[in-house]
């Protein structure tokens, strides 16, 4: 492993703590009791509180220092005075424990009294403070300079979201984000709970993938030595408890989809599921707009939300627009009534990529997706999907090449997606047909057929209404995020690339003389990095890194340097 210096220079630290018989990381609870919010919120002067934080800024003058304490709530300014926290004659708490082996990122307790400055800030007066974890790795916090100029900020995003960890202690408007996103569950859950209706825990592991078109991950259970896939969706679960005699049920399930990943998409997301007896899609339409206006306002205080360049309002009605109307409106073309093959010609004079593995129904999603979706902004239903684009969906009452399902569009994207639930046994079996022909065509996302789920609804399953929505993507419109890695704590990447450990003869084979080795090994890592410099900046490194550390090995000359490149 390689450390750099101000890693090293923080080990050191850590072994003089333990000469002095402090523990770097004590187990004793620490007797907390006043937030930085809540000091702020009623500040007494006077006033004695214990806080505990992380150091994250200081300033030294002599015997007294100011700095800044941040915990889970903000940050407070902190006074430590040599002769309030040492009023003996031994001065080491001050002079070696605070001004020498603490870093900023080390999180300490404070005992302390409150006041005001000249300048009426609020601080804590500090009495007593004790270690609570010492930091080994530097905060990548970003600089100011004396004009107000911010520079090395930890904004890169593949930093970020690798070590969101750091991203939440550097950056405290990405922990906004996430604050929001419980509302947003929180909000949910109470809209569902005030009406009766009950979360409830369907399993992950599926013996077969259903309620959803889309590629699985696959895993092997040893014991049972049967392959089982992560679930693709819960649906299939729920209706089984609307079978066994629940009126209303709802899930927060973790989705695995084994496929793309992209601003919009990650392998593993969340959904909410939610399934009500003797109810049907206009229902359905109506509880939405009243659930997402009623989230809306408990997230973000307003019904409205700015998303990139558009600003959305949520408050209910939406506009209701069917599938055949919005294609007619953006392409000119009638699906009514069209055959496959009229489709796929429709479709490629479009100059949409299409191929023979396509039924109708995703002939229609492509051109939808395509040509329409990116021109619904606000919250709009789209309505009355064609029958072979929704194989758990009950047939229209009135068009019977058409189902009762909608889904909800914003910016041009999906975020809900409803059905009146197909209940009827024999036409269920007849559609999971259908989608097995689609998957020996090729079709890699068609329907696996459940037969188990068709045995529950031959035991009779009530009318019901079911509901889908992404909260990841719906979280994303409420915050104004434009990639969902934004409002995942820990999306999914692709592995760290691992940087080869450095051997010290790959250095001697370049002529480094045997003592010089360790150091140009420290400082450069590898023998690219060396070559990164020119010789006259590693002859010019080293020989002062020799007198600062006063290393025991001759000075290196610059011919000599030179031949190492």
């Amino acid at each position: 492993m390689h450390l750099s210096e101000q890693e090293i220079i923080r080990r050191e630290k850590l072994e003089s703590l333990r000469k002095l018989n402090i523990n770097p990381y004590p187990a004793a609870l620490y007797p907390v009791d006043h937030t930085t919010a809540e000091i702020k919120s009623n500040f007494e002067e006077d006033k004695k509180v214990v806080i505990a934080g992380r150091l994250m800024s200081r300033r030294i003058q002599g015997k007294a220092s100011f700095a800044e304490i941040q915990d889970s709530t903000g940050k407070i300014q902190v006074y430590f005075n040599r002769d309030e926290i040492c009023p003996g004659d031994d001065k080491g708490k001050y002079n070696d424990v605070y001004k020498k082996l603490l870093d900023i990122g080390d999180f300490i307790g404070i005992e302390g009294e409150l006041f005001k400055t000249q300048v009426g800030e609020m601080t804590v007066m500090v009495k007593n403070f004790t270690l609570l974890s010492k930091s080994l790795k530097p905060l990548p916090l970003p600089k100011t300079d004396k004009e107000g100029h911010t520079f090395d900020e930890f904004n890169d995003p593949e930093l970020r979201y690798r070590q969101r960890y750091a991203d939440l202690v550097v950056n405290p408007k990405v922990k906004e984000i996430f604050v929001k996103r419980t509302k947003l569950f929180n909000a949910m859950r109470n809209f569902f709970n005030d009406k009766g209706y009950f979360e409830v825990e369907t399993p992950i592991l599926q013996s077969i993938p259903g309620g959803a078109a889309a590629r699985p991950f696959i895993t092997h259970h040893n014991a049972l030595d049967i392959p089982l896939y992560l679930r693709i969706a819960n649906e299939l679960y729920l209706k089984r408890l609307i079978v066994g005699g629940f009126d209303g049920v709802y899930e927060f399930s973790k989705n695995f989809r084994n496929e793309g990943m992209d601003r919009t998409h990650n392998p593993e997301f969340t959904a909410m599921e939610i399934y009500v007896a003797y109810k049907d899609y206009n229902w359905m339409m109506e509880f939405t707009e009243n659930l997402i206006e009623h989230c809306a306002l408990a997230v973000n205080g307003s019904t409205k939300a700015t998303f990139g360049k558009n600003e959305i309002d949520f408050k209910a009605p939406y506009a209701r627009v069917t599938m055949t109307e919005a294609i007619k409106k953006f392409t000119g073309f009638d699906i009514t009534g069209k055959s496959e093959k009229e489709i796929y010609e429709a479709a490629k004079g479009m100059g949409i990529e299409v191929d023979d593995t396509m039924g109708k129904g995703k002939l229609i999603d492509e051109i939808f997706g395509e040509k329409c979706e990116g021109n619904f902004i606000q919250p709009t239903f789209i309505t009355d999907y064609p029958k072979e684009m929704s194989p758990l969906c009950k047939e229209h009452r009135d068009h019977p090449e058409l189902t009762e399902r909608f889904e909800l569009m914003v910016c041009g994207k999906e975020i809900a997606n409803a059905y009146s639930e197909l209940n009827d046994p024999l036409e269920q079996r007849a559609r999971f047909e259908e989608q097995l022909e689609l998957s020996e065509k090729g079709d890699d996302e068609a329907m696996f057929i459940d037969h188990d789920f068709l045995r529950a609804l031959e035991y009779g399953m009530p009318p019901t209404s079911g509901l889908g929505i992404g909260m990841d993507r719906l979280i994303m419109f409420l915050t104004n995020k434009q990639s969902i890695q934004e409002v995942l704590f820990f999306p999914q990447m692709k592995p760290e690339k691992k940087t080869p450990t450095p051997k010290p003869e790959d250095f001697l084979k370049i002529g480094i003389p045997q003592e010089w080795v360790d150091v140009v090994m420290h400082e450069f890592t590898s023998v690219a990095k060396l070559r990164e410099q020119k010789p006259t900046q590693v002859h010019q490194k080293l020989n002062g890194l020799r007198k600062k550390n006063k290393l025991p090995v001759a000075a290196l000359q610059l011919d000599e340097v030179e031949k190492w490149f």
